[in-house]
């Protein structure tokens, strides 16, 4: 690809100017160093070795999911030809694991390992409070991924993500949400990890079949990340993410700012594909102008002839009012 433009970088240097810096941003930004002091970043700095040695000595003796892919895939875990994963997902013991990856630390071409998203809470002692970032009232999901080289497709995510490099090297290239049209996005019920993701390939992208996707590297921004550093990925930015050192470790950060019992618009996308999408026009026409009344052009005007206290759920949600409708969507499925 050509170049393309860096993601700004900015600086925090206590919990306060992340804390503004996160609740101000309008795009993606890297803090240089963010980390640095983390003991698990110290290790990696003295060894691959020595930072597999300090996850073994924090971690619960429990099994851990792990992909493993094939030699020959240039780390890219991704569909075969046939649109399966080319890669095998197995439970296995971390100390198995990592004695696996450092073998084939030193191979031309080892096959991918690659642990994703584990929390690190319920798979660790101690690792989550040694090493990590002041969110303030920010109540995140801090998980680990741990790997070889890897070539993860660019797809997008709900929450807000914080993602910090302790060990080897990531390269992030961002997109706006915007984008998703140019990014030639694959199935929504088939992928490699729960979201959607493009089905071009960064290190060979094919114009005939993608011809959009030069239009999207135009909007695109990419960093290079070091042990320590830190990128912000708004909400639903998409981002492709390569794992460049032959032994890799981010440690990230979800949150929303939306309350938690809310519902995940994911879920809405896939009811309307099975409820609406598949309707004559004229009625997919209907539902658009009711979708747009009711949710995306919601204003006063829906609700101020009903009186208060009798427009259910077209008054603002609260816990107990989303609660009630999750269980009436519950019975409405099951039927």
């Amino acid at each position: 690809m050509a170049d393309l433009p860096p993601i700004a970088e900015v600086t925090a240097p206590d919990a306060a100017a992340l804390d503004h810096l996160l609740r101000t941003a309008t795009g993606p930004f890297v803090v240089r160093g963010l980390v640095a002091d983390w003991p698990l970043v110290q290790a990696a700095k003295r060894s691959s070795q020595a930072a597999r040695d300090y996850l073994v000595d924090h971690h619960r003796d429990v099994p851990f999911t792990v992909s493993v892919g094939r030699p020959g895939s240039g780390g890219r875990l991704f569909y075969d030809d046939a649109m399966a994963m080319n890669f095998a997902t197995v439970r296995a013991r971390l100390p198995d694991v990592l004695g696996e990856i450092d073998r084939g630390e030193t191979s031309d071409d080892p096959r991918p390992i690659y642990l994703a998203s584990i929390d690190m809470r319920g798979f660790f002692d101690g690792l989550d409070e040694a090493n990590r970032v002041d969110l303030g009232t920010r109540e995140p999901l801090a998980s680990i991924w741990i790997g070889t080289r890897t070539r993860i497709a660019a797809h997008n995510d709900q929450p807000d993500n914080l993602a910090c490099v302790a060990a080897g090297r990531r390269r992030f290239t961002l997109f706006p949400p915007d984008q998703f049209r140019n990014l030639h996005l694959g199935p929504l019920d088939n992928t490699p990890a729960g979201r959607a993701v493009s089905m071009v390939d960064f290190d060979d992208p094919d114009p005939t079949r993608f011809p959009r996707f030069a239009e999207a590297l135009a909007h695109a921004q990419v960093a290079e990340l070091a042990p320590g550093d830190a990128i912000h990925i708004p909400a639903l930015w998409w981002h492709h993410v390569e794992g460049l050192a032959p032994f890799n470790i981010l440690v990230n950060y979800w949150w929303r700012d939306q309350p938690r019992w809310l519902g995940q618009p994911q879920d809405a996308l896939h009811h309307a594909i099975l409820a609406v999408r598949d309707l004559p026009d004229d009625q997919k026409r209907y539902w658009r102008a009711l979708f747009d009344h009711y949710v995306f052009d919601a204003d006063d005007g829906v609700t101020a002839h009903i009186p208060p206290g009798g427009r259910g759920v077209l008054d603002p949600l609260t816990a107990a009012s989303a609660d009630r409708l999750r269980n009436f969507l519950l019975r409405q499925l099951a039927k």
